[in-house]
């Protein structure tokens, strides 16, 4: 049994714990609401940036000269799992969500005969997934410096996905992240970015199946959109993890402190306790001796 002075040290440590956790939780609410007005304000763009890309490409699919990230490499040998994980923890299953889809996604494939190429962006996912898959991971984008999310970024990781692309590195891309639902869901997501969905069937829908022409030609216009679609999507990305970062960062911190204040009950229950059984088996042992006397 601890004596009082451990329980005391202890108490003392889980209350300044406690007060570290609920300053976590009142950041993590600070930010959260910054951080689901950004990734709200950006899904309309993504989703009419796709809309637009499929009505265009529904020009050009039958032609020639349709870009390879539209139409890829006609194989499906080699893939690329761009994993987005958050850069530091104590967010709850958030990191091991993400890794845990790209995971089964690995397995799968590999079951298939398929070879894999990992890009991590973000600490966490890389951390998980190297200690089962580190020779597959090829680079990890380390953003730990960056204290808000920008379209540079997403920009950054783009044009270095369509490089390794147009280098032959990978038949087909597939982007990892996390969609902000609310503070206690965000969801696991799987998108491919190459070859580029057309998705024009809404976009056909949505005009009436009206035929437009093209001031320059629709291919010359593609090669221009696609990569900046690509880019937009990991931005899109990139925004609903940080908002899904920090509302299951503030569901975790505000589930400890309240975990915190239950075991601060219970151990000064218990303190008391022993305290008072010492204090009980003190007057007994005076009264005995008063007796004995």
């Amino acid at each position: 049994m601890p004596s009082l002075k451990d329980l005391r040290n202890r108490i003392a440590t889980v209350k300044a714990t406690q007060k570290i956790t609920k300053a976590m939780q009142m950041v993590a609410a600070a930010k959260l609401r910054r951080a689901q007005e950004a990734a709200e304000a950006a899904r309309p763009y993504s989703q009419r940036m796709s809309a637009v890309l499929g009505n265009i490409a529904g020009a050009v699919t039958e032609g020639h000269d349709t870009p390879h990230l539209m139409t890829g490499t006609g194989e499906d040998v080699t893939h690329l799992l761009v994993v987005c994980t958050a850069e530091r923890g104590l967010c709850g299953g958030f990191n091991s969500q993400i890794a845990r889809l790209a995971r089964e996604r690995i397995n799968a494939l590999q079951a298939e005969g398929k070879e894999i190429k990992i890009l991590c962006v973000g600490k966490k996912g890389y951390d998980i997934l190297k200690r089962q898959y580190e020779s597959l991971i090829i680079d990890r984008v380390d953003l730990r410096e960056v204290k808000r999310i920008g379209y540079s970024d997403a920009d950054t990781i783009a044009k270095q996905i369509i490089d390794l692309f147009n280098h032959g590195g990978f038949d087909i891309c597939t982007l990892f992240y996390s969609e902000f639902k609310s503070v206690i869901s965000q969801i696991p997501t799987a998108q491919q970015i190459i070859p580029a969905g057309t998705g024009n069937s809404e976009a056909e829908q949505a005009n009436g199946g009206a035929v437009y022409e093209y001031e320059p030609d629709a291919e010359t216009i593609l090669n221009d959109l696609i990569p900046r679609n690509i880019a937009v999507q990991i931005f899109s990305a990139l925004l609903e993890n940080s908002a899904s970062e920090q509302g299951a960062r503030m569901s975790a911190m505000d589930s400890a402190t309240r975990n915190a204040g239950e075991m601060i009950d219970k151990l000064t229950l218990s303190y008391n306790r022993q305290r008072q059984a010492q204090i009980t088996k003190e007057l007994i042992e005076i009264i005995s001796g008063a007796e004995a006397l």
